[in-house]
């Protein structure tokens, strides 16, 4: 087991001050402080220790208006355990200066708090979905793209599905996202089968028991269909993926709106795993595509190893 894996794990353990929910992201000034760029995400995870609830570079300037060229707003939607700052503070900067009004906020932890997304995923879900209907209404947007990493990818189909995202999101960009759960390599399918873990893990990190391989959460959130019309989705993952696991797990049924991309067919050389993807440059061109593929160009490929081994 790498230590990515162990991070998801034991982070779940280090939730005990993270049990209520609420939106981390205040009723702020109409442009919030922002942190600086931050080259992956160990180096952004330490800075927000410190500054928990920063928002990552280029990020929530209430005040941003859409371009013609880009009218829709983007949000990022966080993965488990994983503040804003943590999570985006790469991309976020890449896309502001691409243009984009860019909002990220932290939901599914204890205001103020380092550790974020981890209580129930339709309440951390619920918040994310008010925070969207508030990127709407300052920016006078009437659709936003939401980019995701992880969790972050797949609890947004669960706004789609039953808060009334359909009529509001125009892409989903899922970054190694958990639409089918996780085993992590066995090790959660087999402590899930242990009586009473799942309740213990569940008092921690409620996220986690419901990303598990064959939960009810993942049961109800993809029968009937993984994707509504008039949405365009896309899946960039890695084979790397050391938490969502088997890699696979990650991408949508095939559909005419859905486009699953495998990092290592665009880039050989591209050994990123889950944490690293958010920063990957391979990765952040392929979101770039994917918001704007009109105008998509091919990523550079240069050679990128895990965050963690």
């Amino acid at each position: 087991m790498g230590a990515t894996t162990r991070r998801w794990l034991t982070a779940a353990a280090g939730t005990a001050l993270a049990l209520a929910l609420g939106a981390g992201t205040a009723q702020a000034a109409e442009k919030e402080p922002t942190g600086p760029v931050q080259p992956n995400i160990l180096t952004a995870a330490v800075y927000s220790l410190g500054a928990p609830t920063i928002a990552p570079p280029g990020a929530n300037d209430w005040n941003c208006r859409p371009s013609e060229r880009h009218p829709n707003p983007v949000l990022l939607s966080n993965g488990t355990t994983a503040n804003a700052y943590e999570n985006w503070a790469g991309l976020s900067r890449k896309l502001a200066d691409a243009g984009y009004c860019v909002f990220a906020g932290n939901f599914g932890g204890t205001p103020g708090s380092f550790l974020q997304t981890v209580g129930p995923i339709a309440d951390t879900t619920k918040a994310l979905a008010a925070f969207g209907d508030r990127i709407l209404q300052a920016t006078g947007a009437t659709k936003l793209d939401v980019v995701g990493h992880s969790q972050g990818g797949m609890n947004v189909r669960y706004w789609i599905k039953y808060l009334g995202g359909a009529d509001k999101i125009s892409r989903l960009i899922g970054l190694s996202p958990s639409n089918h759960g996780t085993d992590l390599f066995g090790l959660l399918s087999t402590l899930e089968r242990i009586p009473g873990v799942p309740a213990a893990l569940g008092t921690v990190c409620q996220a986690c028991n419901e990303q598990a391989v064959g939960s009810d959460f993942l049961g109800d959130l993809n029968s009937g269909g993984e994707t509504v019309p008039g949405i365009q989705y896309t899946v960039i993952q890695t084979r790397y993926d050391d938490v969502v696991t088997p890699y696979t797990s990650a991408f949508l049924a095939p559909a005419p709106n859905v486009k699953n991309i495998l990092l290592q067919n665009v880039c050989g050389l591209d050994f990123t795993d889950h944490l690293g993807i958010t920063y990957d440059p391979v990765a952040a061109g392929l979101v770039l595509n994917a918001l704007d593929p009109a105008h998509a160009k091919t990523p550079p490929c240069v050679p990128v190893l895990p965050v963690i081994s």
